[in-house]
């Protein structure tokens, strides 16, 4: 390696990525159900008082029939330009009983729609009776750095002066295949270059979580950030990490710009989470 290539290894090495804030405003939202007028308002009141810390919210409810084929509901959505949308999984459908896949209306909104979606347990399952408030919440990717929006909705949803969990796993898979290149290459010492590849992957994500906590702490904003940035398989330590944090919510990320499917991960997240509330942004 030449000295111009040390030099502009270490110039890019110590360039960081650093977090911009964004007070996310929630005006009016929807809450969207297929139960009759009753079951309707109980389920939107469980939703009301889960997110009462967003304060002045103009809310309108949908229930029966209202809203039944997704064209209807997109419609709606359409004519209320809503922040935020509230529903559950298998609206206007029989598949609940089955823990598959999420439903044409949400996998639709989650794609078509720019509006994040609050997805709920259903109002039949018990997991819905402990839903109480967003005093621990967890924002999860495998790519935070530069993740803005992200970081700031997940702030946005976490009640003040309680837990935001920031949280980068990179994919132990990958890296251990990368690797395994690495060690058929001679002229790379293996041992020195696994360890630096793994240090900097994982500096890149811990540098700009410091960078939130930095500057929330200066906006004035009062919820208390923990960084988690780990090495491992993304499912099983995601669902590892929830449980054992006791998460209230889950804020990630669902669209992809390259393809029409639900970006990475979220989909299987949002499938197999079933007890726990999730923000799809």
């Amino acid at each position: 390696m030449t000295r111009i290539d040390q030099f502009e290894s270490a110039f890019r090495a110590s360039a960081k990525t650093r977090f911009r804030y964004e007070n996310i405003v929630i005006k009016k939202a929807l809450v969207v159900t297929d139960l009759d007028d009753y079951q309707t308002r109980l389920f939107a009141d469980k939703v009301r008082q889960f997110l009462s810390h967003l304060g002045d919210v103009e809310w309108t409810d949908y229930h029966g029939d209202a809203v039944k084929s997704v064209g209807d509901l997109l419609d709606a959505v359409e004519k209320d330009r809503p922040d935020l949308i509230c529903t559950y999984r298998h609206l206007h459908s029989g598949a609940w009983r089955w823990p598959y896949g999420l439903g044409e209306h949400l996998d639709v909104l989650a794609q078509v729609t720019t509006t994040p979606v609050l997805v709920m347990p259903r109002p039949d399952d018990d997991a819905m009776e402990k839903v109480e408030n967003t005093d621990r919440v967890m924002a999860i990717t495998s790519s935070l750095p530069g993740d803005h929006q992200l970081v700031n909705y997940a702030v946005r949803f976490t009640l003040a002066r309680t837990k935001l969990y920031l949280t980068h796993v990179e994919d132990e898979a990958i890296y251990k295949r990368y690797v395994d290149i690495i060690g058929k290459l001679p002229s790379i010492d293996t041992r020195s270059a696994a360890a630096a590849i793994k240090r900097q992957l994982l500096k890149e994500a811990a540098d700009y979580i410091e960078s939130c906590i930095e500057l929330l702490a200066k906006e004035g904003v009062t919820v208390e950030v923990e960084p988690i940035v780990e090495l491992g398989h993304h499912l099983s330590q995601y669902k590892k990490l929830i449980q054992q944090h006791e998460i209230d919510l889950l804020v990630f990320n669902t669209k992809d710009d390259d393809q029409l499917a639900m970006h990475g991960l979220a989909y299987p997240l949002a499938v197999e989470l079933r007890d726990t509330p999730i923000l799809m942004l």
